[in-house]
């Protein structure tokens, strides 16, 4: 096969890019390990900053989104029994819309079937070579024969543990890593949400976040140990933590039920540098990782897209190649920013195994400054609602 643009991962940040450069006429394959039908089972994020939602709008792809996502202007967060309502819109001028990330790979995904874009899926044995060259090429084993994609350039959005970022030279790349010593235990259940707006809570024993997918949909979180497994949390244990760590007001009014999903995440903040070699760009969780407090992969994700897809766009259309060139540098200074603030959410709300009490005191004077400091809730509110892409 021969097309302009190989892409690695069937995933939103894939599915993403392929559309937009769809829309300017410029050719992609896209290769998935998985099945379409994995990929759309997966539970994950569910806030979108307005950047992405703007993106999806300029690709034609926000119809069920702007029908079905739920804007918010405010965020609470609960601390000491206390609630503090942000004000997104007033503070920063902008909200956030709760649309889960699997109703947005679908909605990609019915759009690339009515162009009639390909997408391999169950590809194994997948390999890049020549990225150093002018002729890079992708190939893949999909059932049971090798393929050859030969194209002008490779993006791997294959994710933390794909084949991109490890195609890249020996010496080249520069990680940074931080894990935390704590998972987020998550419950998807087909219940009403406790309230009308996301509750971020700090509590002695941990943190606890009341999210939701749809108005009869509610996510909740919970911290936990990293040594614990689903199997310790019977659903009994769970909602009883989770109210143990809401204000009495918000815990009164829970409405438990089933779980449809339950599973325990690790959290990391994770970036590689550069996010280019030669023919070979990453986005998306290949190149960064951000826990998942400030609600930031997904829309990080697209962010580096939206950025490519204008580079590719520039070359492809006027032969400038300065943003291509530009690229992972241009792109490194907002994953900085947005890991800088996903990193310090993640301090102020949890209970870390080895905090002193010099540390929690430092958990305590923060949190009052959030409470008392205008300036402090604006700067919470501009990065919630999101950096410019």
């Amino acid at each position: 096969m021969r097309t302009r643009v190989a892409i690695v991962g069937g995933g939103p940040a894939g599915l993403l890019l392929g559309q937009a450069l769809h829309l300017a006429n410029i050719d992609n394959v896209i290769v998935e390990r998985r099945s379409r039908e994995h990929v759309l089972s997966r539970v994950r994020a569910g806030v979108l900053e307005h950047g992405l939602t703007e993106l999806m709008r300029r690709l034609g792809v926000a119809a069920r989104l702007d029908a079905e996502g739920l804007v918010h202007d405010g965020v609470v967060i609960a601390a000491a029994g206390q609630r503090l309502h942000l004000d997104l819109r007033g503070l920063a001028g902008g909200s956030v819309t709760i649309y889960g990330q699997t109703e947005l790979t679908r909605d990609l995904y019915d759009a690339r079937d009515g162009w009639g874009g390909l997408v391999h899926h169950e590809a194994e044995d997948v390999t890049i070579d020549g990225i150093d060259g002018r002729q890079p090429s992708l190939s893949f084993v999909a059932a049971g024969h090798r393929r050859v994609v030969a194209c002008d350039f490779v993006v791997g959005c294959d994710g933390f543990h794909g084949i991109c970022r490890r195609a890249m030279p020996a010496g080249v790349l520069q990680t940074f890593e931080r894990r935390y010593p704590f998972g987020w235990l998550g419950v998807l259940t087909p219940t009403p949400p406790v309230h009308p707006e996301l509750i971020y809570a700090t509590h002695e024993d941990g943190f606890a976040l009341c999210s939701m997918r749809r108005p009869q949909l509610s996510r909740y979180y919970v911290q936990c140990s990293l040594d614990d497994s689903v199997d310790d949390w019977p659903l009994e244990r769970f909602w009883d933590t989770l109210r143990d760590r809401l204000p009495r007001e918000v815990a009164s009014a829970l409405v438990t039920g089933p779980a449809s999903e339950m599973s325990i995440a690790p959290l990391r903040s994770f970036v590689a540098e550069p996010m280019r070699h030669g023919r070979l760009f990453l986005a998306g969780d290949a190149a960064h990782i951000v826990p998942p407090t400030g609600a930031k992969g997904l829309n990080l994700a697209a962010a580096d897209v939206g950025r490519l897809a204008n580079a590719f766009a520039a070359w492809y259309l006027n032969g400038v190649d300065d943003g291509l060139s530009r690229y992972s540098d241009d792109a490194l200074r907002r994953v900085w920013l947005v890991e800088r603030f996903s990193w310090w959410l993640t301090n102020l709300l949890h209970r870390f195994p080895d905090q002193n009490d010099f540390g929690h005191r430092m958990q305590q004077a923060e949190l009052d400054h959030l409470w008392r400091s205008t300036a402090a809730q604006t700067a919470f509110a501009e990065n919630y609602v999101g950096l410019p892409f």
